[in-house]
């Protein structure tokens, strides 16, 4: 390793720890995320991976050494299954953890801070925004399939590591504290927010009493399906899921509905003109049939029948927190304004209103890409 103008000492100190290939020549910043610290460190042998080093939010995320534990056992299986198939790829279709010089997954440095790396997926693009049913299809694709490559993982092997992160009831039970509590004196003026909270906190657990009767089977996902978070190729084909920070135990409408929520809106999470937010039937139709080309088979139908479910739930759970870290404060989110939080609970209400009044249609799409899934299963055999 060497030190280069573009490598601090503190980054040099990091870098030291972990069994790098080649010598480094920059470490920059990289990405947009807004939980952790990413750099893209690029090598300057270029017969080496350049590799991405991260600084963990351990203020978010407060289990690390978990979390860890969980992305080392859902990468090692995911990498396991590929290379049961001749075509697969597992070494671009699976994130690759750098481990330090003593085998850990992780490095602490003095101030308490925690690091880790990755190798850096060469010729690989990301998209904030859906714009295609095509691309819709391929983020999709790319989430079904993570899901069924870990249906034979028993989900109890991974750490929750946001404990109720999607569970709603513990969300309610959050949003009554802030209310009662009005700590920021905002309970008047949200006054129509609460009350469409209120008319549908029952429908909503919807999901929590189904998971509670035994009905759907605890799987492993992702929880955090943005499109994003799906690594593209230069074809624009879905090659590998990133940030798995949040995956854990959960139920599989989580993930296709938060998929739903991030994909379909024709308007910004935070768009304060709320006309502009519809859903967009084509890109639904997209997503939900790649995702169903993967998982139809392995899926009970129970969890079918729940998906819909989760396409209502993960955009009012969202709004919920916005409106519940708006009544306490703003102590959550990082704010641009002083009602920004406010705006964004309106805006995924807006977006829950417009899938409800899209409900017959959106069933009927489902229903018809799962008939057709499983007849060409039936027909392939």
């Amino acid at each position: 390793m060497v030190q280069t103008a573009a490598v601090s000492e503190t980054m040099t100190e990091v870098l030291s720890h972990f069994s790098l290939e080649g010598c480094v020549a920059s470490v920059t910043p990289y990405g947009s995320g807004h939980i952790h610290d990413t750099y893209l460190v690029k090598n300057l042998d270029s017969g080496c991976s350049d590799y991405v080093l991260q600084r963990v939010n351990h203020h978010v995320f407060k289990n690390v050494p978990g979390l860890m534990e969980n992305i080392q056992v859902v990468t090692a299986h995911l990498r396991r299954k590929l290379e049961e198939s001749a075509s697969a790829q597992p070494e671009k279709e699976v994130l690759t953890l750098i481990p330090t010089k003593d085998g850990q997954l992780f490095y602490i440095d003095l101030e308490g801070n925690y690091w880790r790396m990755y190798l850096f997926l060469e010729e690989t693009t990301s998209l904030d925004l859906v714009s295609t049913p095509q691309q819709a299809y391929e983020g999709g694709k790319a989430f079904g399939r993570f899901q069924a490559l870990l249906a034979d993982l028993p989900a109890h092997q991974l750490h929750d590591t946001i404990p109720n992160f999607h569970n709603v009831v513990s969300r309610l039970e959050l949003f009554k504290e802030a209310k009662a509590a009005n700590s920021a004196g905002r309970v008047q003026e949200t006054a129509p927010e609460i009350a469409f909270v209120e008319a549908r906190a029952q429908q909503m657990s919807t999901i929590y009493e189904m998971g509670q009767r035994g009905e759907l089977p605890l799987r492993i996902t992702h929880n955090d399906t943005k499109f994003n978070n799906v690594l593209l190729d230069k074809a624009g084909k879905a090659q590998c899921v990133i940030d798995l920070d949040t995956v854990m135990p959960g139920y599989v409408a989580y993930d296709f509905g938060d998929a739903v929520r991030t994909t379909v809106n024709t308007a910004s999470e935070d768009e304060p003109d709320l006309k502009k937010i519809q859903v967009n039937l084509s890109l639904f139709e997209g997503l939900a049939k790649g995702f169903l080309e993967e998982t139809s088979s392995s899926l009970t139908p129970h969890e079918i029948s729940s998906l819909l479910h989760g396409v209502l739930l993960l955009p009012f759970i969202m709004g919920l927190r916005f409106l519940t870290d708006y009544l306490s404060g703003d102590v959550y989110y990082k704010i641009h304004f002083p009602a920004h939080n406010l705006q964004r609970a309106r805006a995924q209400f807006q977006l829950v209103k417009q899938l409800e009044a899209q409900r017959p249609v959106l069933q009927q799409i489902l229903e018809e890409i799962v008939q057709e899934t499983r007849l060409a299963e039936t027909a392939a055999k």
